[in-house]
C-alpha cells in the first residue's frame, strides 16, 4: 500500500530516473472522463473527452484524451513514470461486500458494478496497447475523493486550508474533509455510501423531468423562480448534525434497489433515483419537457436552500476543525455556484478557492497531483491562474478551417483576415455595440464546464431582449436559464457586491442595485450574476475586448456562455465553424479571421 489511499496495480518505473518526470493522471470508466499530465509537479496540459469525442459527459476510457495531453506536452506513454487514476477499486471494500450481503440489490445493478471495477483494474494494460507495450510506468489508483480533494488544494495560493468535497458517489464515499498543509493533505472525516447530498441533488433534478446526466444546474437556475416552500417536507429526508449529514434511505432507491449505471464508452446513463416517497410529498413527477408549474420551481427553490443548510452545517464544523480561514471545494456539488458565493457570509472561511473542473474530470488533475506530492513527497510549485489547458490551433490550421468553410458556403458567408490585433478588437467590440451575438475561438480550449473567453459566444449585456434570443435563437434551451458576464477583472467590485475576483466563474454575487439596469442580460430574476473575472496577465486578448467594449459603451462586461448548441463545447476550429453555421451566430471570430454571413448587419 502507497501512502495515505494510492495503490500500485501494475509494473515499476525504470531505475534510471529522466530529468524531468511525466504523472499523467486520468479519470476513467466514469462520466466526464478526463486526461491531465504534470511535469515535475507543473499542469502541462489537460482536457475532457468529450471535447474530442464530441459526446456530451462521455464516460469510458479516455484514450482520445490521453493522446491529446501527450502531445500538447511532446511526450510519449513510454516516458511516463507514474499513471494515476482517480478510482481505487478495493477500497473499502468490505463495506461494499456488506452491502451486496445486506441489501442485495438488483442484479444488473450489481453486475454493472463488477464490470467496472474489472475494467478499472485493466488500465494498465489499456495504456500498454496504446503504446504497443512501451509503457512500463508505474500506476496508482488513487480513492476518488483524494482526488478531488489534492484537486482543490494541491492547485490552490494557500500554504494552509481546510479542505472538502462532496458529490454523488465515489469510491462509497459522497464527503471527505481534510486538512492541507504545505504538500500533505491530512484525511479528517468521510461520509459513506448510502448517505449523499449529491443523490439528493440529483434525484429532486430527476423528479422534476430533467433526466439527462448533469441537468442539475438547470435546477439551481430555476430555483429563484420559486419560494421554499416545500423545504420543511423535503428537511425529512436529510437529518443533520455535529457537521455531517444523512440521509433517509426510504427517498431514494440507490440503498434499498440499487440504480443502472452505463458508464463505458457512450454519454452516461443514471437510472431514477428517487423513491416512491417523493410522490407521497410532492405528487406526481413532471414529464420532460412538460410546462412548469408553481410546485416545481418551489420545489427546486427549496432544494437549494435545504442543500445550502446542510453545506454550511458541514463547512462550519471543518472551519471550527481547522483553525483556517482558506477554504478549498471540490466535487460535482462544488459547482453549486449559488451556494459557494455565500460561504464567506455563512461559515467563517474568508477565502474560497474552487477549481475550474470541481467535478469528476478536476480528479485527473488531482490524481496525479496526488501521486506527485501525497505518494512521491515531492514539494509544491504550482497555482492554478487560469483555465487554458486543453488543445490548442496555430494560425495555419485555423486558416485552412476558414478557408475551407468559405469555398463549402461560397456566397452565404465573407471571410477576412485582421491585420493587427487592435483592428481585430475594435471591429469585435463595434459588432458587439451593435448587438450582434458574436463566436469567439482563441488561444487553448479550457479546462472545466465554464466557456472562460477562448470558446465563448459573446453579446452585449445591455440589451434585455439578448437572453431570449440566445436562448431560443442560438443556445435553443429552456427561456428560464441565465447567461454569466465576464468583466475586468479589476472592475469586478464596481458591478458586484461583496465579490471577489473569481477568474472561474464559479460563484453567484448580487449585482450592486446601481448597476443592474446596465446589464440585465446576465442579472439573474433575484438580482444576482456569476461573473468571470479577466485578467490582463491569463488572457490579454479576452481582457482587451472587454476594454475596447468598455471604451465605446462606458460598459466593462460582456455576455459570456458556452460556445455550443446542445453539444460539448466546441474545441477545434471546424467545431467552431459548424456551429457557427447551424446555431443562427453573426460572426465568428477565430484565431485572426473574422467570418460573417452575407449581408448580415445584425440589430443595431
Amino acid at each position: 500500500m502507497d501512502a495515505g489511499g494510492a495503490r500500485a496495480l501494475h509494473g515499476r518505473a525504470t531505475a534510471r530516473a529522466p530529468a524531468m518526470t511525466d504523472v499523467l493522471g486520468l479519470n476513467a470508466y466514469h462520466a466526464d472522463s478526463a486526461a491531465a499530465l504534470l511535469r515535475d509537479g507543473l499542469l502541462v496540459a489537460a482536457v475532457e473527452e468529450e471535447r474530442l469525442n464530441r459526446v456530451k459527459h462521455w464516460a469510458g476510457f479516455p484514450a482520445a484524451s490521453i493522446a491529446s495531453v501527450l502531445e500538447m506536452g511532446g511526450a510519449a506513454l513510454a516516458g511516463v513514470e507514474h499513471a494515476a487514476v482517480s478510482r481505487d477499486p478495493r477500497a473499502r471494500l468490505f463495506a461494499k461486500l456488506r452491502f451486496l450481503a445486506g441489501r442485495r440489490p438488483g442484479l444488473r445493478s450489481t453486475l454493472s458494478r463488477v464490470a467496472n471495477m474489472r475494467r478499472l483494474g485493466n488500465v494498465g494494460a489499456r495504456l500498454g496497447a496504446l503504446s504497443a507495450g512501451r509503457f512500463a510506468g508505474r500506476v496508482h489508483a488513487v480513492e476518488h475523493h483524494r482526488a478531488h480533494l489534492a484537486s482543490a488544494f494541491f492547485c490552490s495560493p494557500f500554504e494552509r486550508a481546510a479542505c472538502l468535497t462532496i458529490d454523488g458517489f465515489g469510491d462509497f464515499v459522497s464527503s471527505m474533509s481534510a486538512l492541507g498543509q504545505g504538500s500533505r493533505l491530512e484525511v479528517l472525516d468521510e461520509v459513506g455510501f448510502p448517505h449523499s447530498l449529491g443523490v439528493l441533488y440529483t434525484a429532486v433534478t430527476q423528479f422534476l423531468g430533467f433526466h439527462r446526466y448533469g441537468d442539475e444546474y438547470k435546477v439551481m437556475g430555476l430555483a429563484p423562480f420559486g419560494e421554499p416552500t416545500l423545504a420543511g417536507r423535503l428537511r425529512h429526508a436529510v437529518r443533520l448534525g455535529g457537521g455531517r449529514y444523512q440521509t433517509d434511505p426510504s427517498w431514494f432507491r440507490h440503498a434499498t434497489e440499487g440504480v443502472t449505471m452505463s458508464w463505458e464508452d457512450g454519454a452516461p446513463v443514471l437510472g431514477p433515483l428517487w423513491s416512491p416517497r417523493f410522490e407521497r410529498e410532492f405528487g406526481p413527477p413532471r414529464a420532460a419537457g412538460a410546462p412548469l408549474t408553481d410546485r416545481d420551481r418551489d420545489l427546486a427553490a427549496s432544494l437549494q436552500v435545504v442543500y445550502e443548510e446542510a453545506l454550511f452545517e458541514r463547512l462550519r464544523w471543518l472551519r471550527e476543525r481547522t483553525e483556517t480561514d482558506a477554504l478549498c471545494l471540490a466535487g460535482g456539488c462544488a459547482l453549486n455556484s449559488v451556494a459557494n458565493g455565500k460561504v464567506m457570509a455563512r461559515t467563517g472561511f474568508t477565502r474560497l478557492f474552487v477549481q475550474p473542473a470541481a467535478g469528476d474530470a478536476g480528479t485527473a488533475l488531482g490524481a496525479a497531483q496526488y501521486v506527485w506530492h501525497q505518494v512521491l513527497g515531492r514539494p509544491r510549485a504550482f497555482v492554478l491562474e487560469h483555465a487554458y489547458w486543453g488543445p490548442g490551433f496555430g494560425p495555419a490550421e485555423i486558416e485552412a478551417a476558414v478557408r475551407a468553410h468559405a469555398a463549402t458556403a461560397a456566397g452565404r458567408v465573407t471571410v477576412r483576415r485582421a491585420p493587427d490585433e487592435q483592428a481585430l478588437l475594435a471591429e469585435t467590440a463595434d459588432a458587439l455595440v451593435a448587438g450582434r451575438i458574436v463566436g469567439w475561438h482563441q488561444g487553448r480550449t479550457e479546462w472545466g464546464p465554464r466557456a472562460l473567453g477562448n470558446r465563448s459566444i459573446l453579446a452585449d449585456p445591455r440589451r434585455a431582449e439578448m437572453k431570449n434570443r440566445l436562448n431560443e435563437r442560438i443556445k435553443r434551451r429552456e427561456t428560464f436559464r441565465p447567461f454569466a458576464p465576464s468583466v475586468l477583472e479589476e472592475r469586478t467590485s464596481d458591478y458586484f457586491e461583496d465579490a471577489w475576483a473569481d477568474p472561474f466563474m464559479v460563484t453567484v454575487f448580487p449585482i450592486r442595485p446601481s448597476r443592474r439596469a446596465q446589464i440585465p442580460a446576465v442579472a439573474h430574476v433575484d438580482g444576482t450574476a456569476r461573473p468571470q473575472a479577466v485578467s490582463r496577465a491569463t488572457n490579454p486578448r479576452f481582457w482587451g475586448l472587454l476594454r475596447a467594449f468598455e471604451e465605446r459603451t462606458g460598459v466593462p462586461v460582456l455576455l459570456n456562455t458556452s460556445f455550443n448548441d446542445n453539444e460539448p463545447i466546441v474545441n477545434t476550429p471546424g467545431d467552431a465553424l459548424a456551429c457557427f453555421a447551424n446555431a443562427g451566430i453573426d460572426a465568428l471570430v477565430i484565431g485572426d479571421w473574422i467570418v460573417e454571413r452575407a449581408g448580415a448587419g445584425g440589430p443595431s
